[in-house]
């Protein structure tokens, strides 16, 4: 609807797919979940989903408004492929999978795979994302963002880091696409820093490379002491 506004593109069809069931709420299966691309950010912030994937429900609660909460997807996020998109590092954390299905058939692509650039994704021109896949590590983690204000406000730099056999960590607006970034949990000390030598953060309307690395390296220490509490 962005680009619609401020005519960036003219698709000749658009599809409402909203008032599609099989792509709504999530499920259990053989330890793992499925999480349908519909799956608003208000289900996840105020569902059961807060106690099995807390560092997604933390990133849900900084979205928009209300109003965009309910209406807003993770299959939109994953769509639209933006680095700030707040759903990204926490799915990439958890090692998601994104479900893709079209007439020809269902495939599953890792999410550090799907995001192929800026805005740009995996998906093929007949393709739709149906869901995302993953299995919850059950590992302590959280979300962290930065913003110019606490509300309403795309990220300048975000964070999800997890803690369980390894340390895990993905940032948000500081690099092109999600980059999971692992080390074992002996190497904590280091973490922070091998965290900020992943990222490729740019200049832009909203902050500048410098600041982003800034802000990252403080975002990296407290969610790194957070989750080793």
């Amino acid at each position: 609807m962005v680009a619609l506004n401020f005519d960036r593109g003219r698709p000749e069809t658009v599809l409402n797919l909203n008032e599609v069931g099989e792509l709504r709420g999530w499920s259990r299966g053989n330890g793992s979940l499925r999480l349908g691309a519909g799956l608003t950010y208000a289900e996840i912030e105020h569902g059961e989903l807060r106690d099995v994937l807390p560092a997604l429900a933390e990133a849900s609660r900084t979205v928009g408004s209300p109003q965009i909460r309910n209406r807003g997807t993770i299959g939109g996020n994953l769509g639209t492929a933006s680095p700030a998109g707040d759903a990204l590092p926490p799915l990439a954390v958890e090692r998601a999978e994104v479900e893709c299905a079209s007439v020809r058939g269902v495939r599953t692509v890792p999410l550090d795979e799907f995001i192929t650039g800026v805005k740009r994704n995996a998906l093929a021109p007949d393709e739709l994302i149906t869901a995302i896949t993953l299995t919850p590590s059950g590992a302590p983690q959280t979300f962290m963002k930065v913003g110019p204000r606490n509300a309403m406000v795309i990220a300048v730099v975000s964070l999800a880091v997890s803690a369980g056999d390894e340390l895990r960590a993905c940032c948000g607006s500081a690099a092109p696409r999600p980059v999971l970034v692992t080390a074992p949990r002996s190497d904590a000390e280091s973490f922070v820093e091998r965290v900020v030598a992943a990222a490729a953060p740019i200049d832009d309307v909203r902050g500048t490379e410098r600041y982003r690395r800034h802000a990252l390296q403080i975002l990296a220490a407290r969610a790194l002491k957070r989750v080793l509490a």
